[in-house]
């Protein structure tokens, strides 16, 4: 099962995406102060004296004692993330692409002062950045269909996770950013 769990620190923020056995370890050890969501998995144990077997039931949300992060969080700029923030689709001409057709454009040219950074990078398809060149978009009549933003921590949890579950979505996605309308 590739299913992951969504680790939270106890203010509900979170920290980390979890194997099934990390969590059970977790759960085992008396970690998990809270959780919730469906169980993605039961692990099956050995039998007592009466025969009765022993279960560990691992939801797909869990919170854990540590530190509470501080609320500034931008995560690295990488091609995949940005991409998948971008739902693969080149935001000058619209079209979704496979990954080895896209790139990443800076809106503002590097080599003219831009920055490599969320607010400033988009996906666009090879074809499009080819012939924005190192032209800012209005320069090289290219509009852009989306403004550029960097991530907040709910929404790099979604993008760096490929198999997000229902509730863990309904989780996060309550905590997005006003501009981002993913799935």
């Amino acid at each position: 099962m590739s299913a992951k769990v969504l680790r939270l620190n106890k203010a509900g923020t979170p920290v980390a995406w979890l194997s099934w056995q990390e969590t059970a370890t977790l759960l085992v050890k008396d970690q998990v102060i809270w959780s919730f969501g469906e169980t993605i998995r039961t692990i099956h144990g050995g039998y007592n004296k009466q025969g009765e077997r022993s279960e560990l039931a691992l939801p797909s949300i869990i919170a854990c004692n540590g530190r509470v992060a501080s609320e500034t969080f931008t995560p690295a700029l990488s091609n995949s993330l940005l991409f998948a923030r971008d739902q693969h689709i080149c935001l000058y001409c619209g079209v979704e692409f496979p990954v080895r057709e896209l790139s990443r454009d800076h809106v503002i040219p590097t080599s003219r002062g831009g920055k490599d950074s969320w607010t400033n990078c988009v996906t666009a398809c090879r074809r499009c950045n080819n012939r924005k060149g190192s032209k800012k978009p209005e320069e090289a009549n290219m509009q852009l269909l989306a403004i550029p933003f960097a991530p907040n921590r709910y929404e790099f949890f979604f993008l760096s996770n490929r198999d997000v579950l229902v509730d863990q979505m309904t989780f996060l996605k309550a905590r997005f950013s006003k501009h981002v309308s993913w799935g």
